[in-house]
């Protein structure tokens, strides 16, 4: 194409409210995105608790005892109070805190971008569904167009058949051929409902406020203007929130194995109290300690060398995923781009077949009422125009929704730097 369009605005090259308003309710009420908020909350509280390890810690405690005493025959009552503060301070000498926490900030950032995932997945079904409820709204008009087509020449065959002047055979035909079509209009039908059911799931929308905005937007499907990515597969990479998140989660698991390794060293802390206590039979005191404490790991079975092989296979299969991710997100807009042109020569070679079969019905019919051709023949020309016609309707369909495949591949608009959620 001509034009470029940025895959923030991308739904309105569309020029179609209505959809818009769909993504609109969908991303504003939808129990995946709670779902995908709730998990970035979750990881920056850990983060928080991670992060607390690199300041002391301060614990405060009192308490007061009354207690009765009986000694040599007099009876005294005894009241007891005490006050203290303990801290204690871990020094991170080998970069255990630290791993630990750049392993927490990459869970954030990639659940941030798991959220961001979320969001053009789900911008993309209520598309995709809403392009094949529009597809089966015009099918269900061809269908319902050729039936009453059909009803006519049934009931024309009929009478002809009922004056002698036509077999019974083709009597059969006519009312078979109409049959089919009943069955096949119904089945469209059915889908539609069922669309419309997958379209208030997705938007949250209540089904008759959902089928008045369905209303407003009519039968056409929404066509996109001219799209053209700037380059192709390496900066897509760039541009896909789930890729991100590998990569995040990848560094997750690179910091994990530090945190591992310097659980095999020693560790350092600094540790102190105050304490001050008085009694109603003895005046007030005041204890107080500090100093470190070494802890040097001597013996444990090989749990803490376990936990590094642990860490560094849990890398490996992150490492894994993250490949396997760069490689499908380079294919599915590689196989995105060949669908799309691929589906533009068929649909208009589709068209022009689809309009030729239907002249040719037209002049078949003609002839058919004429009576220089069987009734045979003309529902082999009905039945010719009428799969053209749904082949052509099929093929708009499939073209619009390779459109969507391809704003999801290319990751919908999002950036690395785009703005983090509030929850």
């Amino acid at each position: 194409g001509s034009q470029d369009v940025a895959l923030a605005h991308w739904w309105d090259q569309f020029s179609d409210p209505t959809l818009v308003r769909l993504i609109e309710a969908a991303l504003a009420d939808n129990p995946s995105l709670d779902k995908a908020l709730a998990s970035i909350a979750s990881a920056r509280a850990s983060l928080a608790s991670v992060n607390a390890g690199f300041a002391p810690s301060l614990d405060g405690g009192a308490s007061v005892t009354r207690a009765r005493q009986q000694q040599s025959g007099t009876t005294s009552t005894l009241t007891t109070r005490s006050a203290g503060f303990d801290a204690s301070w871990e020094l991170d000498l080998f970069g255990k805190v630290r791993r630990n926490a750049e392993a927490a900030q990459a869970n954030v950032q990639a659940r941030v971008d798991d959220w961001h995932d979320a969001r053009v997945s789900l911008a993309a079904e209520v598309a995709d569904t809403y392009v094949q409820y529009r597809a089966c709204l015009l099918l269900v008009d061809a269908y319902a167009q050729e039936l009453a087509s059909m009803e006519k020449t049934a009931q024309a065959t009929e009478v002809s058949v009922k004056a002698g002047f036509t077999s019974r055979a083709d009597g059969s035909l006519a009312r078979a051929s109409l049959a089919s079509t009943q069955s096949s209009l119904q089945a469209q039908r059915v889908q539609r409902d069922l669309l419309v059911k997958s379209l208030v799931a997705l938007t949250g929308l209540d089904e008759a406020r959902l089928l008045a905005q369905l209303g407003d937007g009519g039968k056409a499907l929404p066509q996109p203007t001219a799209f053209r990515v700037a380059a192709l597969p390496a900066d897509v990479l760039r541009q896909r929130p789930d890729v991100a998140s590998l990569e995040r989660t990848l560094a997750a698991a690179s910091a994990a194995i530090g945190a591992a390794q310097a659980d095999l060293y020693p560790s350092l802390s600094l540790s102190g109290s105050i304490t001050i206590s008085a009694s109603s039979l003895a005046s007030r005191a005041t204890t107080w300690s500090f100093g470190p404490a070494l802890s040097i790991p001597l013996f444990d079975g090989g749990r803490r060398r376990a936990a590094v092989a642990s860490a560094e296979a849990d890398y490996q299969s992150a490492l894994a995923a993250w490949r396997q991710g760069v490689r499908d997100a380079v294919k599915e807009v590689e196989q995105a781009l060949v669908s799309l042109d691929g589906v533009a020569y068929r649909s208009e070679r589709a068209a022009l077949a689809a309009r030729e079969y239907r002249a040719y019905l037209e002049a078949t019919e003609v002839r058919w009422r004429a009576g220089s051709v069987s009734l045979l023949t003309l529902e082999e020309a009905r039945r010719s125009a009428l799969s053209s016609q749904i082949e052509s309707l099929t093929l708009q369909r499939d073209q619009v929704q390779y459109w969507i495949a391809l704003y999801k591949a290319v990751g919908g608009g999002w950036t690395a730097n785009a703005t983090e959620p509030k929850t």
